[in-house]
């Protein structure tokens, strides 16, 4: 039949394709519809689809389903004559009332059509083969396709932090350089003690060097972290000799030299975000009319902060480096100490590196820096006891020998 002849004169025509398809998956069946209402000219006006739950279901029953909610939809959207394209040669006997179903759920589901049916004007069934409804065909693979992925239960996986081993696998945060996989309130966690203790952000798997990237955890991160990380970004990129921090407790926002230098001669900058002047040199607001010798000796006593940091800093034993004036704590090893900013120190004494009597030498490379005309590094002369006590030995046992020589003659 010719799609013509379908089309009513002097009325509008609308095709309504519709499939319903049942399929078995892993003993499991799957079940889903596809409907697709067109023009005269098979051009998409309307469609959907959906999955079907019913483990019972048949092919037959699918396809009344399909056909059921298509004409629902028709006369929703206010359709009055339609052509009702059937692929399948018992659903076109059917619809046009040749027989009786002896199922009953067969024949509910042909009353309902029947009864949705007279709300159109006219609806006219038709014998398609399947190649003429592709539309319907196409959204019921998609239904069911959609379904069977969705019932997929997720594969699990186990964080080797928490040890938690119900975690689904999409819910994992991987490592791009390691592959290395762990829970993503692990990572989160992680990062975050990270960026409190300043250290580099590595991969939590023990002795793993690989490196975190922001790009990588951006989606993990918190509002709070993504600027704490920021922040971080921004301190390794200007040495630290170079950085500036705007002595304004209420913004304490990091500048380089660089950045300011030009700005205004002398040693008055003003704070890039808030605006405030400061003196590069003291690290403290700008004193007007006074040099930063005269502002010292009017300002011995420091302020009630400083005087908490310094207290804090007897208590755990702290020391400041004397170049970039920054706090540092040794955990353990030798007492010679390298700042982050290159300088060298005793821990005990605050004296550069080899310049005391607390056992330690001047580094290498500090030794070059600063003491280029010299060949070699200075040695700290220590004498050995256990060299002592051999050499006290040995010219006893010399003046023995003598003696006894002596006696015998």
């Amino acid at each position: 039949m010719e799609k013509d002849d379908l089309e009513p004169a002097g009325k509008p025509l609308y095709r309504l394709y519709f499939k319903g398809l049942v399929t078995e998956e892993k003993e499991m069946l799957f079940a889903g519809f596809g409907v697709a209402i067109c023009g005269d000219k098979d051009d998409l006006l309307f469609d959907v689809k959906g999955p079907i739950h019913d483990p019972a279901i048949t092919l037959l029953e699918a396809e009344l389903i399909a056909l059921k909610c298509g004409l629902s939809e028709a006369v929703s959207l206010g359709i009055n004559h339609i052509s009702i394209c059937c692929d399948h040669d018992q659903i076109f006997e059917l619809v046009m009332g040749r027989f009786t179903p002896e199922q009953e759920n067969i024949a509910l589901l042909i009353r309902d059509v029947q009864g949705i049916r007279n709300n159109l004007t006219s609806s006219v069934p038709v014998l398609l083969t399947r190649d003429q409804s592709n539309f319907a065909y196409e959204f019921a693979i998609e239904a069911i396709s959609s379904d069977i992925i969705i019932d997929i239960p997720a594969q699990k996986e186990t964080c080797n932090i928490c040890l938690n081993d119900d975690i689904n696998a999409d819910l994992m945060f991987s490592i791009d350089q390691c592959g290395h996989m762990f829970c993503a309130e692990c990572v989160k966690r992680h990062i975050e003690v990270k960026l409190l203790e300043g250290s580099l952000i590595r991969c939590l798997d023990y002795r793993c060097k690989s490196l975190l990237t922001y790009g990588c955890c951006v989606n993990l991160l918190t509002p709070k972290l993504k600027e704490m990380w920021e922040q971080k970004t921004k301190e390794d990129s200007i040495p630290v000799t170079n950085r500036v921090y705007c002595p304004n407790p209420r913004c304490s926002t990091l500048m380089s030299e660089t950045e300011l230098s030009g700005l205004i001669i002398g040693f008055r900058r003003c704070c890039v975000k808030c605006g405030e002047p400061f003196c590069t040199k003291c690290k403290v607001p700008w004193h007007n009319n006074l040099l930063c010798d005269q502002y010292k000796r009017l300002h011995p006593n420091p302020t009630e902060n400083d005087g908490k940091l310094k207290g804090l800093a007897n208590e755990k034993s702290w020391r400041q480096c004397s170049k970039c004036k920054h706090m540092i704590e040794r955990s353990s090893g030798c007492l010679s100490v390298i700042c982050r900013c290159g300088h060298s120190f005793c821990y005990q004494c605050g004296a550069d590196a080899g310049l005391c009597n607390h056992g330690h030498h001047i580094p290498q490379h500090y030794y070059l820096e600063h003491y280029p005309r010299r060949r070699r590094p200075l040695r700290t002369r220590t004498r050995c006891p256990q060299i002592c006590c051999w050499c006290f030995l040995l010219f006893l046992v010399i003046i023995g020998i003598v003696v006894i020589i002596l006696l015998c003659k």
